[in-house]
């Protein structure tokens, strides 16, 4: 039986309506505390019960079948796609290194990830241990590198407990490359690689091999480590709240959609750079349509709930209050970029960044009115067209 089905089934089950008695004016459920009052003193006889139950049952499973095929709404069936997916663990490999026989390691190191290692020695670490290809470790680099080992070790240990195995992860990325590859067959599934460096590190790296993830920013967010003064100056506390497990797929996703479409609105309009950032949301919605919408945005849930029923005054106060066609950046930081809020609206309610969110909401609506259009084809559109298409006039 549909678990949906079964479960409400139970709860009209375990439902027991009271007969007709004029001090007894509530529906209580036969476990749990709460009292479900219902409207006006009105209560069935006893002949009437299983008529109420059995409508109650009749909705109740009609709700579940609705929830249930919204559900299963969410984005195309792409099981059929074929993906391969292996996540290599360069961080294990990484604490391994002998700093008694730096040299010798570092080449093993090279040797077992030949396009990975000077990625992540070069750029991620910035200890150019790399020059032409030849692995050349000058003393200050070996005093880095054995700096980097020894200080970084106890956060490894951490890690590698918090993160031992790394399937459900597997399983997460072959589902949102599965809908990637729906959307663009040509595009090549990269290498997945974990690694570990200091914590002004990115998180998520992408090149046209990898996929690599920093797991030093996902420690948890109540993680010791980030409540240091010197890291809470760089990651503040609406910043390092999402350094956690559940957004590593998302972050992962954003990344894999500025490759695919990289944004290049840096100097425009506000209106458009709204637009042109949305357009990253867009995508990784597309990619990840069954999660949560707080995790695609780095919001709270209580962020976008006030945001879903403010849309229209959201609007009202960018068009009202702000000239949506400046090229001033210090005016367009207000309302683009990472911020705990927005200038202007509540502070409590409205998050930073509100203006890729109302651009997002303005690729949906383009969406609504051009269902031809494939994914493609919609990114590729310019804002000025999605803007003036879009009619964006919420409520």
């Amino acid at each position: 039986m549909n678990t949906a089905v079964y479960t409400a089934m139970r709860l009209v089950s375990n439902i027991k309506l009271f007969c007709h008695n004029p001090g007894v004016k509530r529906m209580k459920a036969q476990r749990g505390e709460s009292d479900f009052v219902l409207p006006g003193t009105f209560l069935p006889s006893c002949q009437q019960t299983q008529s109420v139950k059995s409508f109650l049952l009749f909705y109740l499973i009609l709700l579940s079948l609705f929830l249930l095929s919204c559900n299963n709404s969410k984005g195309p069936n792409v099981s059929a796609i074929k993906v391969e997916v292996e996540i290599k663990r360069f961080e294990q490999d990484f604490f391994e290194v002998d700093t008694n026989n730096l040299q010798t390691s570092l080449h093993a190191l090279q040797q077992k990830y030949p396009q990975f290692f000077p990625l992540f020695t070069n750029n991620i670490l910035r200890i150019p241990v790399i020059q032409q290809g030849q692995l050349m470790i000058s003393v200050d680099a070996a005093t880095a590198y054995k700096q980097i080992l020894s200080s970084y070790r106890p956060i490894n240990d951490s890690l590698q407990k918090k993160y031992s195995n790394l399937n459900w992860l597997h399983d997460d990325l072959v589902k949102g490359f599965q809908h990637i590859k729906n959307y663009f067959p040509q595009y090549k599934t990269p290498d997945v690689v974990t690694f570990i460096a200091s914590f002004d590190a990115p998180g998520i790296v992408v090149t046209p091999q990898y996929l690599s993830i920093g797991l030093h920013q996902y420690a948890g967010k109540n993680f010791s480590v980030y409540k240091d003064p010197q890291l809470v100056e760089m990651y503040p506390a609406y910043i390092s709240r999402r350094f956690d497990k559940e957004y590593i797929v998302a972050n992962s996703l954003k990344g894999i959609a500025d490759d695919i479409y990289a944004d290049s609105s840096a100097g425009r309009p506000l209106i458009e750079q709204m637009i042109e950032k949305g357009k990253q949301w867009f995508l990784v919605d597309k990619f990840l349509p069954a999660i949560h919408d707080s995790l695609k945005t780095g919001f709270t849930n209580k962020q976008l709930e006030w945001l879903k029923n403010n849309e229209g005054n959201v609007w009202g106060f960018f068009t009202s209050n702000v000239d949506i066609y400046t090229i001033d950046p210090i005016i367009i930081q207000d309302y683009i970029g990472e911020a705990p809020f927005t200038r202007g609206m509540p502070e409590g309610f409205a998050p930073g960044n509100t203006g890729q969110w109302v651009g997002w909401q303005m690729i949906k609506r383009f969406e609504e009115k051009n269902d031809a259009l494939t994914v493609a084809q919609i990114i590729a559109t310019p804002a000025k067209t999605i803007f003036a298409e879009a009619k964006y006039r919420p409520k």
